[in-house]
């Protein structure tokens, strides 16, 4: 009885909840569908002052930490301050890059360095907080190719890295006119690679046939499939060299005070290293410096986001609901 009485609400539940959905899909798809056709703006790009953020979290501890007579002093000192900074005021503009084989991260790069190329000037100072462990060699091109445009503007760029800038990572911090790196970053790893299993005796053995039709020798070469030659080989072997010297070239150009040959043996550094070996200018995190400059500066943090895809915003909120209702569904039966 028990047994059946259990099936009997479960059964109960999952038509609620499946009528419950239903009509919740319903009502998400009649107002997505209304929103997105008045909606002309696609993109989102989102400012915060953080030199307002740290001195709101400045004079927090000041509250906590100061008799009433010690504050009146901080006040006085910080009006004073507050006048000298208006005559030489800088802005400084914050972008973050977390990095990825694909570099999916720079359809929003790209548009956040078109939104402050907009008001910036020579005056003032670009930081990018780089996490980038390198990956596709045209994606991180095309990374650092957008950095460039700040440093063509004339505009003073700095790359701050706490955990990594390798490979393409480094490709796109050599740009800067500036590298700092926390003590235990890791940069460099200035080479190429590639790598593919191979199946062909395994379908060999199993009597299957590769076939590839091509036109051009030199179409396709390293193959996972087919059988691999001598000249295959050698002819990509010929193409990784030929990516490795346009890589050392880049990073050449754009750092001249480095060995490249010395630093461009694929070898990866930790900051102290690093700075020894001229791959950064100072050991330094990100949060120092930008603590750093908002004391004689207004720091500034763009973000550009793109709004969900009405299948993503579907899905979340179905979820959402489908968790909720099976939360207390369970909560009900087995905690009552």
């Amino acid at each position: 009885m028990l047994m059946m009485e259990f099936l009997l609400n479960y059964g109960l539940f999952l038509a609620k909840t499946v009528t419950l959905v239903f009509f919740i899909i319903l009502v998400i798809l009649v107002i997505l569908s209304a929103t997105q056709k008045n909606s002309s703006a696609d993109d989102q790009i989102e400012i915060k002052n953080l030199s307002k953020k740290f001195a709101d979290l400045k004079k927090l501890m000041q509250i906590s930490t100061n008799s009433k007579k010690q504050l009146k002093q901080l006040q006085k000192k910080s009006k004073q301050s507050a006048q000298a900074k208006e005559s030489y005021e800088q802005r400084v503009f914050v972008l973050n890059f977390v990095g990825n084989i694909k570099a999916t991260a720079v359809k929003h790069l790209r548009k956040e360095i078109t939104a402050l190329l907009s008001i910036a000037t020579d005056k003032d100072e670009v930081v990018i907080c780089l996490e980038n462990s390198g990956g596709l060699v045209n994606e991180h091109g095309l990374a650092a190719s957008q950095l460039q445009r700040i440093r063509q503007r004339g505009i003073p760029l700095t790359v701050a890295v706490d955990k990594v800038a390798a490979s393409g990572g480094y490709m796109m911090a050599c740009v800067a006119d500036r590298i700092i790196a926390a003590p235990f970053s890791v940069l460099g790893s200035i080479g190429v690679i590639a790598q593919m299993p191979n199946f062909n005796k395994l379908l060999e053995r199993h009597g299957i046939e590769y076939e590839q039709i091509k036109a051009g020798d030199l179409k396709r070469t390293i193959t996972m499939f087919g059988k691999n030659t001598d000249q295959d080989r050698a002819h990509f072997t010929e193409q990784m060299q030929e990516t490795h010297d346009l890589f050392k070239g880049f990073v050449a150009e754009n750092r001249s005070e480095l060995n490249i040959e010395e630093v461009a043996t694929g070898e990866h550094w930790l900051g102290k290293k690093a700075l020894e070996l001229n791959l950064v200018d100072e050991l330094m995190t990100s949060d120092d410096y930008l603590l750093e400059k908002s004391q004689h500066a207004t720091v500034y943090e763009i973000t550009h986001r793109s709004p969900k895809s009405v299948g993503e915003k579907l899905m979340g909120s179905v979820q959402s609901v489908y968790e909720k209702a099976l939360t207390q569904w369970w909560e009900k039966n087995l905690f009552s």
